[in-house]
């Protein structure tokens, strides 16, 4: 699929383990030229955890993706409506993905 131009909404939810995983996807997904729109569940957006610092990942995606992440209600109700995005991907979206950690 080429993905060069095309408008992509990507969330992210409260599974913080796959966030080493997911975020070098959006990277990957930029590279190619989409122009990604970062989403955050409440969650996602303000808890640190033992698999890292909410701010360090924040910061990591607003610099990949050149925008600041929607993470509120209130920013994300336009999304539809105005017809923001070509493509949205919920990442992580499955309850049984496996989160095996040493700690």
């Amino acid at each position: 699929m080429e993905l060069k131009d095309k408008k992509i909404g990507f969330v992210l939810t409260g599974s913080f383990c796959t966030f080493s995983k997911t975020i070098p996807k959006i990277k990957e997904i930029a590279k190619m030229g989409a122009d990604v729109i970062p989403i955050m569940s409440y969650n996602a957006y303000n808890l640190d955890t033992k698999f890292g610092r909410a701010e360090d990942f924040r910061k990591e995606i607003e610099e990949i993706t050149g925008k600041e992440i929607i993470h509120t209600i209130q920013g994300a109700e336009p999304i539809g409506p105005k017809k923001m995005t070509d493509i949205m991907v919920v990442a992580p979206a499955s309850r049984k993905y496996n989160c095996q950690t040493s700690t």
